[in-house]
Formats: structure tokens, C-alpha cells, sequence
């Protein structure tokens, strides 16, 4: 678990990652550089779920030596599925990253939501639901891996 006191925002026990994987952790369905290091080591503190609808199909090959769970969804009603999975998990303790449309509800009820623009761009919906903004997955996970970045970035 990772805890976080951020002052005019709310104190933090996260024990959950949650993210997608296309756009967020993988760019066409390939897993982005530094990404297979910084999930390794923030598994030594929290489980870590990708949740996605695996577009290219190769994500549980992608992702097959990382100490992550990979749950993948059908293609309809992905936002709901998104939001039901880390409901299921206490989305009080999550920490949620994501860019696409689908990933909006999970952000929004996540105890931090981080979406990313990277090379695949990011949902307008989805921005507006995130708590965090981000224009990379390492600087995303790197929040959690140092805390004070985040606590400069939600205090208020």
C-alpha cells in the first residue's frame, strides 16, 4: 500500500493500479519503453490490474512476464465495465490511468484519476474527469513511485 497525505485534497492508502492499456501503456498494442521497469517496482507495494479490449490482441502476450492482472472486456459498454471492475476492487483505494472515452467513469470515481495525452491523444470527456493530466505513462506511474509530485500537483 502507498500512503499519501495531500493536504485540501484527502489522504491517499492506495493499493490498486488500474490502467488501460492501449494509449496508456502500450501504443498499438505494443508496450511502450520503461513501462515493464516502473510496473515492476510499484508492485512491490500494490497490485496492479490492466484492464483493456485488447484492440490488437496481444496484450496478455505483452504483458505475460509483468506481475500485473490483465482483465479484458468486450468491446460494448467498456466504460461501465471499466467502473464496475474498480468498484469491485473499493475505488477509494485506486488509482486509475487511462486516455480513451471508456476509461472516463473510472477515472472520475477512482481516489486519483490520471489521464494521459500521449501519441494516441486523450478523450475531452476524460480530462474532465481526472484529477491529474499527464503527457506520459512513466511520469503517470512516477507519481505514485514519488509522492511528493503528487502532493505538489492535487493540494490545494
Amino acid at each position: 500500500m502507498i500512503e499519501v497525505h495531500i493536504p485540501g485534497f484527502r489522504d491517499l492508502q492506495i493499493s490498486h493500479i488500474v490502467c488501460d492499456y492501449n494509449g496508456t501503456l502500450a501504443l498499438d498494442g505494443v508496450l511502450l519503453p520503461g513501462v515493464r521497469d516502473s510496473l515492476t517496482a510499484l508492485a512491490l507495494d500494490v497490485d496492479i490490474y490492466v484492464i483493456t479490449a485488447d484492440t490488437f490482441g496481444i496484450a496478455e502476450n505483452q504483458l505475460s512476464e509483468l506481475p500485473v492482472k490483465l482483465k479484458i472486456i468486450p468491446l460494448e459498454y467498456q466504460a461501465e465495465a471499466k467502473f464496475e471492475f474498480i468498484s469491485a476492487l473499493g475505488a477509494e483505494n485506486v488509482f486509475a490511468i487511462g486516455n480513451g472515452m471508456n476509461d472516463r467513469k473510472m477515472l472520475q470515481s477512482a481516489a486519483v484519476g490520471v489521464a494521459l495525452i500521449q501519441r494516441e491523444g486523450a478523450s475531452a470527456a476524460t480530462l474532465a474527469c481526472a484529477d491529474v493530466v499527464s503527457l506520459s505513462i512513466l511520469d503517470s506511474l512516477d507519481l505514485l513511485r514519488n509522492p511528493k509530485r503528487l502532493i505538489a500537483t492535487l493540494r490545494s
